[in-house]
């Protein structure tokens, strides 16, 4: 079973309050080391207690954080068509000097990816080759939401397509959560997904595009393949902690 807190129970009392949530320990979630320094009385290191959505919060000048804080684009335009996303070039006024910088954008399609378990309890993962870091990497099934398409039905379809395995029906495809790859530079969502029993019923189905080969990673050795950084794919990892806060 797929474990993120601490191994030893000292060390999980050991660690500061700030370090955790729910239980799970900062060994996986990024930590925040100015939890730890003492500060003035008094002094926030982010919202007050209730603030729920920070960005609520109004100034003064009665704006709120993110009216305050957001950079109006004056004019954008197309760089690059990269077939699986595009390059925009965008201006954008900044909101304390006014004055206008460019900013590239990547825009694509949105992403899935599931969490496939047998009724063994094993996790069906795909290693392939990645061009990016040039590695074969482990990874859970996932790809583009086609035009048209929801994202737990591209999930779905995209689970039958790189390992032969499928859910148990449209209800087998249960929401975990929604991240943005990185804000910086992404305009797009992954959408995570678990499916549970699932059962083989094809063959692989690669485009001329990939070509993968299917593994059945018992669910308890999960853990020792994220430590061991075999698992670095930042997605398949946002998924598996998705998947670890459904169960806490």
């Amino acid at each position: 079973m797929l474990s993120l807190v601490p191994r030893r129970e000292e060390e999980r009392r050991a660690a500061p309050a700030a370090y955790r949530i729910r239980g799970i320990h900062a060994g996986f979630v990024a930590a925040n080391p100015r939890a730890q320094t003492s500060r003035r009385p008094g002094a926030s290191l982010g919202p007050v207690s209730g603030d729920r959505n920070p960005r609520d919060r109004r100034e003064a000048g009665g704006r709120t954080s993110a009216e305050a804080l957001s950079w109006a684009i004056v004019r954008e335009e197309a760089v690059a068509d990269c077939a699986v996303f595009q390059v925009a070039r965008a201006h954008a006024a900044s909101p304390r000097t006014g004055e206008i910088h460019p900013f590239y954008r990547i825009d694509a399609a949105p992403w899935c990816n599931i969490i496939p378990i047998t009724p063994a309890g094993e996790i069906v993962m795909v290693e392939q080759y990645r061009h990016g870091s040039g590695r074969v990497t482990l990874e859970i099934p996932g790809g583009i939401v086609d035009p048209g398409e929801t994202p737990e039905a591209a999930a779905a379809r995209e689970l039958w397509e790189e390992t032969g395995f499928r859910a148990a029906g449209a209800a087998g495809v249960e929401p975990l959560g929604v991240v943005n790859p990185n804000p910086a530079i992404f305009s797009n969502r992954c959408h995570s997904f678990l499916a549970r029993g699932v059962t083989r019923s094809g063959e692989i189905q690669n485009s001329a595009l990939e070509e993968t080969r299917v593994l059945l990673v018992p669910e308890a050795e999960l853990e020792d393949h994220l430590r061991a950084g075999r698992i670095d794919h930042a997605l398949v990892i946002a998924a598996l902690h998705w998947y670890a806060l459904s169960r806490s």
